[in-house]
């Protein structure tokens, strides 16, 4: 069985099948319309997952509680003179955690009214995806340190994120030289580099929290060479 639970024919590469999609006028339509009402579900969700468990609640990212993801968001969407900061690093990223300090003097109740009030319009000429990668692995982010499991009863989602693990695992491996297989479902989704190499097996969102250098909450499988394994575990992930 494939995505979405249909069958979709195969190709074998190297040792294992390479999945292939339905049809490029389904690719066009979730483009269009399911990866955008996606990434509005994951932002309502997350927005009342941090009222609930409140502005001190732990995240899967390293210094910050969920007051802090919170002002990272507003900041990201609203502060444009820090956005350089998140994309390029370096010295801006001094720009990016001012604006997020600044932001999260306003406190986690005004800071999510204002994310619930969706995106700028500048946002809406992003490449397809960029919100629902941001909020997804950030949904993430608030739920696993605080007792949510992954979510597995979500098909639509697993079908968006296996185009986002598509689109974007050559950055995101971009530190690691070795070949790689990312397998879901039985299928390689993504495969890049020559042998010997590593597979990492999950489910989309699974892997997608992997190369985004969220190992440890990560349930993935990781299988293959050891000489690649290791230089996996070595490499640097994320965006």
């Amino acid at each position: 069985m494939g995505i979405g639970g249909q069958a979709v024919d195969r190709v074998v590469v190297g040792s294992r099948p390479l999945g292939q999609y339905r049809s490029a006028a389904r690719v066009s339509t979730l483009s269009a319309m399911s990866l955008s009402s996606l990434a509005r579900s994951e932002r309502e969700e997350l927005c009342a997952l941090m009222l609930e468990v409140g502005p001190d609640a732990p995240t899967l990212n390293e210094g910050w509680t969920v007051v802090d993801l919170a002002a990272h968001l507003v900041s990201r969407e609203h502060d444009l003179w820090a956005g350089p900061g998140i994309v390029i690093g370096g010295p801006l990223a001094k720009l990016t955690e001012m604006a997020r300090k600044r932001r999260r003097r306003q406190g986690l109740e005004r800071l999510v009214v204002m994310l619930r009030r969706g995106e700028p319009a500048l946002f809406r000429f992003a490449p397809a995806g960029t919100q629902l990668n941001e909020f997804y692995i950030h949904h993430e982010d608030v739920r696993r340190p605080n007792g949510l499991p992954p979510r597995t009863d979500r098909p639509d989602l697993d079908e968006a994120l296996v185009r986002l693990v598509r689109g974007s695992a050559r950055l995101l491996l971009r530190n690691f030289d070795g070949g790689i297989d990312l397998v879901w479902n039985g299928g390689v989704v993504y495969r890049r580099g020559p042998e010997p190499r590593a597979e990492i097996i999950g489910s989309p969102g699974e892997i997608l929290l992997y190369l985004s250098g969220r190992r440890q909450a990560a349930q993935v499988e990781l299988e293959g060479d050891p000489a690649a394994l290791a230089a996996l575990e070595q490499a640097g992930l994320g965006s």
